[in-house]
């Protein structure tokens, strides 16, 4: 109960001094302003972890996971998920088609690019729902977003982008700003039994203990994703991860790729700009 209090006050704090950072009104959305206090907070906080570091988790927080993992990097948990994920990507439809015909670049180093905004739909759209798109434009059944052929298609598709910077575009568009604004909320926003928000854990006390679990920062959260979790004994995609934590702070998970999950994914993804894609990862 003492860390859970800390976690609490503190979630207030960083809030706080996030918002003197941007130095703008309540009420106006800059997502330029604020992606530059969100790195500018982490960067701080942790002086000594390079930059790009940030996107391996809690492996930049702590020296003696960094090498236990860097040692299991020669030999991948997620290396059967890539091969997997590889095959299905190029393995034709029943119409003859594959994936990359429904992608910029036959979707190949494009992970860097997604979440978008839609402007004709008016909506975020992420790479999960962009792949049972294009499955059920060429008469596949969707496969479900928490499961393993999701995952494995989206590891594919961001180990053909390592090393590229994150470049999440918001376009001039009101609705465009509301989502990143409606992300940016549920973000910040407590709920569940244990009255956390995201935030809680991953702004307020990346690096710190909560249980047996060292927690990651949310900067670069994404950029690992899907990634390989021990106590899964899998794969797991973004999809997942948000009803996990939703889980573990006992709030009600939402559905997979509702309006609400887009938008986070956007606002995490946004202010993530320019480090690396890292994915897949694995983490305990």
């Amino acid at each position: 109960m003492k860390a859970r209090s800390a976690i609490l006050l503190g979630s207030a704090l960083v809030a706080a001094a996030l918002a003197s950072s941007q130095g703008i009104a309540a009420d106006k959305v800059d997502p330029a302003a604020d992606a530059k206090a969100f790195q500018n907070f982490f960067f701080q906080k942790f002086p000594t972890v390079k930059h790009e570091d940030f996107v391996n988790g809690p492996y930049s927080m702590n020296e003696d996971m960094k090498r236990q993992w860097q040692e299991k990097e020669e030999f991948p948990p997620y290396e059967f998920a890539l091969d997997a994920g590889k095959e299905m990507f190029s393995t034709p439809f029943k119409n003859g088609k594959t994936y990359a015909d429904c992608f910029p670049n036959g979707g190949i180093g494009i992970r860097q690019n997604y979440p978008y905004f839609d402007e004709k739909e008016g909506k975020v759209v992420t790479l999960e729902l962009a792949l049972n798109r294009c499955r059920e434009a060429n008469g596949e059944a969707p496969y479900s977003y928490v499961k393993d052929e999701m995952a494995s298609l989206t590891a594919y598709m961001a180990y053909t982008s390592r090393g590229k910077p994150m470049d999440i575009k918001i376009p001039d568009d009101p609705r465009a700003l509301a989502a990143f604004e409606n992300g940016k909320r549920y973000f910040y926003s407590r709920r569940g039994q244990m009255n956390f928000s995201c935030a809680s854990c991953h702004v307020q006390s990346p690096g710190e203990r909560i249980r047996a679990e060292i927690l990651a920062p949310a900067l670069g959260i994404l950029n690992a994703m899907p990634i390989y979790r021990s106590e899964w004994s899998g794969m797991g995609t973004i999809s997942r991860r948000f009803i996990t934590c939703n889980s573990q702070t006992r709030a009600v998970p939402l559905e997979p790729q509702s309006d609400e999950y887009r938008d986070v994914e956007y606002f995490l993804s946004y202010v993530a700009n320019g480090l690396p894609i890292s994915g897949p990862g694995a983490r305990p």
